[in-house]
């Protein structure tokens, strides 16, 4: 891939980590709100939450943002595949 190809894909790759960081929050929003049926899902440092509580929405939360990242990093470096015919490094 050309230097200006790899400058061009830096803010693309930007653009669609802030859009997956988005999508992943609501996720995993709508996941906990689901699997626990509370609103909110607990913070570390919540003393009204117990420990798995708290480890088990921080391993879901941590799958879900990693699922999406990998979705969206994979689909961005396809597309620009597409468009370049490169694969971005």
């Amino acid at each position: 891939m050309s230097k200006i190809s790899k400058v061009a894909y830096k803010p693309v790759g930007l653009l669609l980590g802030i859009a997956g960081g988005a999508l992943a929050g609501f996720v995993f929003k709508e996941v906990w709100r689901v699997a626990s049926g509370d609103d909110d899902a607990p913070n570390a440092t919540d003393e009204d939450r117990g420990w798995g509580e708290v480890l088990a929405a921080a391993a879901i939360q941590g799958a879900i943002f990693a699922l999406v990242k990998a979705a969206v990093d994979r689909g961005g470096a396809a597309g620009v595949r597409k468009l370049t015919g490169q694969w971005p490094d």
